[in-house]
């Protein structure tokens, strides 16, 4: 019978009482309480919680900001919407709409200096709007790629946006200075359909998506360095109509989406190798949602259900639990 020092290459602890939990480097840890005489794990896990709906509800928004303090704009309510609200962590709030309405659109910033690009009016679009808190204001150039679909990262004044949707599926990468954008290297695989973008201009990662604009899902992750993209380990569920990415290039945390057929309330984290999923989703398992927040502090708001949702959920994780067998 192979044991735990053959598998993992060290003995299980004697311990008096339970270790303290350090975030990720305690992940797996195998112990046996002699106080109890118990064996126990850190079995590190998060969970979803009914947040307030939204008051328009929507699919393929836009969002930024932080669980507390987040911003939705756009999207389709079942016509394209300008629509624009402020989560404060307890309520939505109307605030002023975009200029050009859309859905579909890229996004990168925070609550009060967000960035909102592309998407979809009637056609695919460069458009590129700059958020205040309070009021849009048109860029007078936009995205050099017109295209629906796209994913965004980083800030007002440093974004970064890649892949979607133009008069086909796009792998055209662009660098935004705060007011042009730039042509740079473009993804190894071209995707559409609202893959996830997390992280800033200069270190971001692209997860799942639709190679062919909608018929085939992905599970490719690129990792982007502020000159070319990699490919790195996979998502272990693929899917296109990912939320919005939340968190950063090593801290990931990619939620919902489209399975084709059918939603997806997976969630998974990224630690800067490979992804783990977590023993539980989402409770609305949903299409094209909007995202927002880090890897243990995250929103999803919106998307596809069976109809439009006004869902929100907040995130909670990570939280450390232990499992206990009892040894007789």
């Amino acid at each position: 019978m192979t044991t735990y020092n053959e598998i993992a290459g060290r003995r299980v602890n004697f311990l008096s009482s339970d270790p303290t939990y350090v975030e990720y480097s305690s992940d797996g840890q195998v112990w046996y309480n002699s106080t109890t005489a118990t064996l126990k794990s850190w079995l590190p896990t998060g969970a979803w919680s009914a947040g307030t709906n939204l008051n328009t509800a929507r699919y393929a928004p836009g969002g930024d900001g932080t669980q507390t303090a987040t911003v939705a704009f756009g999207g389709d309510t079942g016509s394209v919407s300008s629509a624009t609200e402020l989560y404060n962590g307890i309520a939505w709030t109307n605030s002023g709409n975009l200029n050009t309405a859309r859905a579909y659109l890229g996004s990168a910033g925070t609550q009060t200096a967000s960035l909102g690009f592309g998407g979809y009016t009637t056609v695919a679009t460069t458009s590129t709007e700059l958020f205040n808190g309070t009021t849009w204001t048109n860029n007078p150039t936009g995205l050099n790629t017109a295209r629906t679909n796209s994913s965004g990262t980083g800030l007002q004044t440093a974004a970064l946006a890649f892949g979607g949707y133009s008069t086909a599926v796009t792998a055209a990468t662009e660098l935004w200075n705060g007011s042009t954008w730039t042509s740079v290297n473009s993804l190894n695989t071209a995707r559409g359909q609202s893959a996830a973008g997390f992280g800033t201009q200069s270190a971001a990662l692209f997860a799942g998506g639709t190679p062919d604009g909608g018929t085939t899902i992905s599970a490719a992750t690129e990792s982007w360095n502020g000159t070319s993209w990699t490919t790195v380990n996979s998502l272990n569920t693929s899917r296109g109509g990912l939320a919005k990415g939340t968190g950063s290039q090593t801290a990931a945390l990619a939620f919902g989406g489209n399975l084709n057929p059918g939603n997806s309330a997976a969630t998974e984290l990224w630690n800067g190798t490979s992804w783990t999923s977590n023993p539980t989703g989402l409770a609305t398992a949903r299409d094209t949602l909007g995202g927002a927040g880090s890897q243990t502090a995250a929103l999803a708001f919106g998307g596809v259900d069976t109809a439009n949702t006004a869902a929100t959920e907040e995130w909670s994780g990570i939280v450390a639990q232990t499992k206990t067998v009892t040894v007789s």
